[in-house]
């Protein structure tokens, strides 16, 4: 009797220590996300190309006009933040000023152009919606709509697992892009290899397990002009990103000197 009594005392005793050090754990978990803000910040500041790194197209492709960042489509190519980043939060306004306009941002880059001349990363579609029409099949058929509606896939040999299959891509389950000369808003929640596309208003895609969790950002050049406004990000805590699932960084070169052709 008097040994169970003893068994059972130290299991409450056991207990009330478990549960004390688990507290004590939360509340440095708690305290540690209180001491890192969370907050929006711009990558484009509406001024000037300040945080952004040409890297395969041309002086004259980017520009800032108005408050607006203004990306001719020629050559086709990229352009790359600073610094890499592992989980985040981003808002992007953006609008085609052509019909059939191509471009969209990487996530999670390397940055390194291959053969067509756009990296390995995460790719975030942004297509005008009379892209399908322009691009029929040989036998007359249209590419499937889904396809412009923020199609997300990853690129240059990046591997993911689409939520909404469309082969290797996932596409948006529902059509909410805005045509030419209209503003579209995209928020994108990227974490731990996951991103969860919203598009004007609405989260309607999403794609996981990409083999890179952390990398560059990159604005897309790829033919026709767009615009893009109010890019910003909100960094979250760190996650799964290692060696063995970060892009290799890259040494920025001196202001002024365009990067090198991978």
């Amino acid at each position: 009797m008097h040994s169970k009594l003893n068994q059972r005392a130290r299991l409450l005793e056991f207990r009330q220590l478990y549960y004390c050090v688990l507290f004590l754990i939360l509340g440095c978990v708690c305290q540690n996300l209180q001491a890192q803000e969370l907050a929006f910040r711009d990558l484009f500041n509406g001024k000037d190309l300040t945080g952004w790194i040409d890297v395969n197209t041309s002086p004259e492709t980017w520009s800032v006009k108005d408050g607006l960042l203004i990306c001719t489509g020629q050559p086709i190519g990229v352009m790359r933040t600073e610094r890499q980043y592992e989980n985040f939060i981003i808002e992007v306004e953006w609008r085609h000023m052509e019909p059939g306009g191509n471009s969209g941002m990487f996530l999670w880059s390397d940055a390194k152009p291959e053969g067509n001349r756009l990296p390995k990363g995460m790719e975030v579609q942004m297509l005008e919606l009379d892209w399908v029409n322009q691009h029929k099949g040989r036998n007359g058929t249209l590419p499937p709509i889904a396809y412009v509606h923020g199609e997300l896939f990853g690129a240059g040999g990046m591997t993911a697992i689409p939520d909404n299959p469309r082969g290797s891509r996932s596409k948006s389950l529902e059509n909410r892009c805005k045509g030419v000369g209209q503003w579209n808003r995209y928020v994108f929640v990227a974490v731990d290899g996951m991103v969860k596309l919203s598009v004007n208003g609405k989260f309607v895609n999403g794609i996981r397990d990409a083999s890179y969790k952390k990398g560059y950002i990159c604005l897309e050049s790829e033919g026709k002009e767009i615009h893009f406004r109010k890019i910003r990000i909100m960094e979250l805590p760190n996650g799964l990103a290692d060696a063995s699932n970060t892009a290799p960084l890259i040494k920025t070169p001196p202001k002024g000197v365009k990067e090198p052709n991978q």
